[in-house]
């Protein structure tokens, strides 16, 4: 199977959106906010804070990472949103989404991502998936979500390889 990347156009809003109402884990208020933010970043792509890209399949839109550097931050990132079609699943899509956007957050001079997300257990999946990509949960707000649904944040550094001369003196 061969997965290529790009960026989000206006005519990919609809498949986009598909996938988003696809995703059983997403309630209604929260499948309102992704078409939010889809609809910022292709209203101004490059002033909305948001990068968007999609993972493509023989043609066909199977999944998308929407990610962009943190306000009022030096090297943060956030991923706001990530969603591979329910029958594209556990083929790898998500993994190149995710290395697509470590990539260039990485290229961007980016630190440290950010990853918030709920702890119902229809979100297990998803979190062990990001655990498997070296994000490891930094905090959890009780209640943040609902009574019984906490907000927890994931994080993972990334490291920057310096290039050292080791004929260089001091």
């Amino acid at each position: 199977m061969n997965t290529s990347i790009r960026y989000m156009t206006r005519q990919d809003r609809a498949p986009v959106l598909r996938i988003v109402h696809n995703i059983k884990e997403f309630t209604p208020s929260e499948m309102a906010v992704a078409e939010e933010v889809i609809d910022d970043y292709l209203e101004d792509p490059l002033c909305s804070g948001y990068n968007i890209s999609l993972a493509i399949v023989d043609r066909q839109i199977v999944g998308y990472i929407c990610f962009g550097p943190a306000p009022m931050t030096n090297g943060t990132w956030d991923i706001y949103w990530m969603a591979v079609d329910p029958k594209w699943q556990s083929r790898g899509i998500g993994h190149t989404l995710m290395t697509h956007a470590e990539h260039l957050i990485r290229h961007s001079k980016g630190r440290l991502i950010i990853i918030e997300t709920s702890s119902k257990p229809e979100y297990e999946k998803t979190r062990r998936f990001h655990v498997s990509h070296g994000y490891e949960i930094s905090c959890k707000i009780e209640g943040f979500y609902a009574p019984d649904d906490d907000k927890l944040v994931l994080m993972k550094r990334l490291n920057h390889h310096k290039h050292i001369n080791i004929f260089q003196k001091g």
